[in-house]
């Protein structure tokens, strides 16, 4: 029986940024593969690449950034070498992406309906007004909004900041795509609004078999959603596998470091944990691991070999010369 191909696979995709101060190496040589119906978590300090990672997806990068390297290979098809015209036809179609922000899907001049049909006319000349109406409606009502048809009517403004995000949700869901990108789609909710968001994530994801990549710095987040799980850090991927076996297990340094700076990680009454130092400039990184001023463990082969992907088993893949040695004390 053959294997079910992946809907999205990354293969060494590296996206720099030309400026006056040097190259900035935002991606350098990122992997992973996401599958139908599987959500993936993305995760790293500010400043890692996950959100060049997303945009690069969808070839929204702006210059004085470029992608100079590798493949991104959605349902057979290489984004990367896709003309504007090709990707303005996948882009809220077979893909969507969910902002941080709602404003920037939402238009504050127009009725939210208005936006919905739109969206759907855009890429369906041939559907009736009535018909992409009532498809805007059900897709309201699924990601959990009472009364859609009179909410419909609404202009952004009149909807709190979680209706907001539900809506800018329900809009990427409209085409039915195969692929959504959700940039901290959470982070400015109340915990009770993220969690519900979270949920309707989930449960589109299962009833529509869509495949989800969710970016984002909260490992909480993560845990709740993720099926599999993939840490950035310096523009590369540093550790990835299955999301109950990373958490609690965790093999890089820098993987370690973030669980143990979860406060739910530790037992009541011990200090949290923290990596010591800051991240490194992109612009001037050191020779070997990105991580070397960082790390408990680090060794001579470290400042000098740039680590490579190991595969330890169990899907899992990890960036260290030191895997499977324990930090001194």
């Amino acid at each position: 029986m053959d294997a079910v191909k992946p809907i999205l696979q990354i293969e060494n995709l590296q996206t720099h940024f030309f400026t006056k101060a040097g190259v900035v190496k935002a991606v350098d040589g990122v992997s992973f593969d996401i599958n139908a119906g599987e959500v993936v978590g993305l995760v790293g300090e500010s400043g890692s690449g996950k959100s060049i990672t997303g945009f690069s997806v969808m070839g929204l990068v702006d210059a004085p950034g470029k992608i100079v390297g590798g493949r991104i290979m959605f349902q057979g098809e290489d984004i990367a070498a896709m003309s504007p015209q090709q990707l303005q036809s996948l882009r809220g179609n077979r893909i969507s992406m969910i902002f941080q922000d709602p404003m920037m899907t939402l238009n504050p001049v127009l009725r939210v309906e208005t936006q919905m049909v739109e969206a759907i006319k855009a890429h369906d000349s041939m559907i009736s007004k009535s018909e992409a109406r009532a498809r805007a409606r059900d897709a309201l009502g699924l990601v959990g909004i009472s009364a859609p048809e009179e909410r419909m009517r609404a202009y952004p403004h009149q909807f709190s900041g979680g209706m907001r995000q539900r809506v800018s949700i329900a809009i990427a869901m409209l085409n039915r795509p195969d692929l959504i990108i959700a940039d901290e789609p959470t982070t400015a909710l109340d915990v009770t609004i993220q969690g519900q968001v979270i949920h309707e994530m989930q449960r589109l994801c299962e009833v529509t078999k869509t495949a989800l990549l969710w970016i984002t710095h909260d490992l909480a987040v993560v845990a709740g959603i993720a099926d599999r799980i993939c840490v950035m850090y310096a523009g590369r991927v540093v550790e990835q596998g299955p999301i109950a076996s990373t958490i609690s297990q965790p093999l890089h340094p820098y993987t370690r470091g973030l669980m143990g700076s979860v406060p739910s990680q530790n037992r009541r009454g011990q200090p949290l944990q923290q990596i010591d130092g800051m991240v490194p400039s992109l612009l001037n990184l050191p020779s070997g691991c990105a991580f070397q001023n960082r790390c408990a463990m680090v060794s001579d082969k470290c400042l000098s070999e740039i680590p490579e992907p190991i595969d330890v088993g169990e899907q899992r893949l990890v960036r260290c010369v030191n895997v499977g040695q324990e930090p001194a004390s």
